[in-house]
């Protein structure tokens, strides 16, 4: 894992698709703070979070972990506090409407009507 740039003193922020054992979400917040980074916040969509990687997360230098509800995360959050939940069901359901009635989803991307 290679780092480009300098993360001195800065808050670093991980985000990707989904985290399943966290192994490497877990490696790049090391490497982050063993570079200087002042805090790590991962960010993923879909939190699988199987096998350890509750204890991982715990024992880890992120501070937090946000993840959506894609997948249920009560007892996830319950059993972890590092983890924070975003509820994506308003945007999920929009998506729906517009799709039903031929409105445009990638608007969505840029502008939130609600």
């Amino acid at each position: 894992m290679v780092l480009v740039g300098n993360v001195t003193g800065k808050v670093a922020i991980l985000v990707d698709d989904m985290a399943d054992t966290c192994g490497t979400l877990i490696l790049a917040a090391k490497h982050l703070s063993e570079a200087g980074a002042a805090r790590t916040v991962g960010i993923v969509t879909h939190g699988i979070l199987s096998g350890n990687a509750l204890q991982a997360i715990t024992e880890s230098s992120l501070e937090k972990l946000v993840v959506t509800n894609t997948i249920p995360q009560h007892q996830n959050a319950a059993s972890c506090d590092k983890i924070e939940v975003i509820d994506i069901g308003i945007v999920l359901g929009e998506v729906i409407r517009r799709s039903h009635y031929g409105e445009s989803i990638s608007m969505l991307f840029t502008e939130v009507p609600f």
